[in-house]
């Protein structure tokens, strides 16, 4: 891999041995003219890195859009040749998330993008046990998740709505904003479809399952739960707020769960917060954080020796800072921090986390220059972070 400079990103000399002190850069692909967004990076058992991301000519309105995947061998600096994971004919691929359960399969989740509306996907899945070869993965099954929200989305959206949300400006033409997300929520239909994935699994003590889904139809989420590794699906209570979307949970040692939130909603632009204490069954009423969020995907999951990392853009209006944060009292406080890109030129967003089993942190995400854009990796150490820009 190479060493790149903070400020300017600029490669310099190739890094041979990992150092705890420098930051590790590499595109998994060369800079390109399409779009390439929505990464996601697991360690498969045998120590080498599978990524993938979606890949064509645009998102949800251009039915060329597959997902494409890639392989890091374990002891090697540079990417395999890309490859393809999943392609539905003529639909959107988009928002792939990549898991490996604990028998050892590998899940792929994504959304196929019905008439070229996030709010008609339709959530799909495939399994494999054999993929740790060069390659795509031997996929041995596939299927979709269809979640059946019932009459309680409906009563838990009105509830959190008229508990927590104040619109006394409104008129017939033109109803207020939680007046309509109520009212869709009586339609079945409307309920069980569109929910989307972005961020990995949560997998908690007792091995339940929990995978964050939102809707940009309701621009609410909620989390897909199985108690039996994934064979059978069912949906939480909604996560509702003004726009919180794209949620990334983390336990607490007292067993208490913690989703953070992208902020699609109005001012001011912070990440967003939601509490479950009933091992992600039932959600608190979303709510602004002191993080910074220019309506742009965030991911935090805990490392190995308990501290929080989270991953996000650090400004309210663009995504051209992109910073790792480390918390050592469970989002309290977030007390180092140092930034991956900075740049007026160049964009870093959607990124997907993990450490491999040698506590190295690992991040892909989506970057993009005035050559083009690509899905980059990066390597880095704790000890990093906390020595600061």
């Amino acid at each position: 891999m190479k060493k790149i400079t903070l400020l300017t990103l600029i490669v310099t000399v190739a890094v041979p041995i990992f150092s705890q002190t420098e930051i590790c850069q590499e595109p998994i692909f060369p800079f390109q003219q399409k779009h390439a967004h929505g990464s996601s990076i697991v360690e498969q058992p045998n120590g080498d890195l599978l990524a993938c991301w979606f890949y064509g000519s645009g998102e949800r309105t251009a039915n060329d859009v597959l997902v494409q995947g890639a392989r890091l061998k374990k002891g090697e600096s540079e990417w395999s040749a890309v490859f393809i994971m999943a392609d539905t004919p003529n639909l959107p691929d988009c928002n792939p998330v990549l898991f490996i359960d604990e028998n050892e399969q590998l899940w792929l989740f994504w959304i196929a993008v019905r008439a070229n509306g996030w709010e008609n996907s339709i959530l799909r899945y495939k399994t494999s046990t054999n993929y740790q070869d060069d390659g795509p993965p031997v996929w041995a099954w596939q299927d979709i998740i269809v979640l059946t929200p019932g009459e309680r989305f409906y009563h838990e959206v009105k509830q959190a709505f008229e508990a927590n949300v104040d619109e006394p400006m409104w008129a017939e033409y033109a109803s207020p904003y939680s007046r309509m997300i109520i009212e869709a929520a009586t339609d079945k239909e409307k309920r069980q479809k569109g929910w989307m994935t972005r961020i990995h699994p949560t997998v908690l003590p007792n091995g339940r399952i929990l995978l964050p889904l939102y809707s940009d139809g309701f621009n609410v989420s909620l989390v897909a739960i199985s108690d039996d590794v994934g064979r059978t699906w069912h949906a939480s209570t909604p996560i509702v707020g003004l726009g919180p979307i794209q949620p990334t949970i983390v336990r607490k040692t007292d067993g208490s769960l913690v989703a953070y939130l992208r902020d699609s909603g109005s001012l001011p632009c912070r990440a967003m917060k939601s509490i479950s204490v009933d091992d992600g069954e039932t959600w608190s009423f979303a709510k602004d954080t002191d993080i910074l969020n220019p309506g742009s995907s965030l991911e935090v999951i805990t490392l190995k020796n308990g501290n929080w990392i989270m991953l996000y853009n650090d400004t309210e209006d663009n995504r051209r800072s992109f910073i790792a944060t480390l918390s050592d009292d469970e989002g309290k406080s977030w007390k180092w921090e140092r930034h991956i890109g900075r740049s007026p030129n160049e964009s870093y967003s959607y990124p997907s986390v993990l450490q491999t089993s040698d506590e190295k942190i690992h991040v892909t995400y989506t970057h993009s220059n005035p050559t083009g854009k690509t899905i980059m990796h990066a390597e880095f150490s704790e000890e990093w972070i906390k020595a600061g820009d």
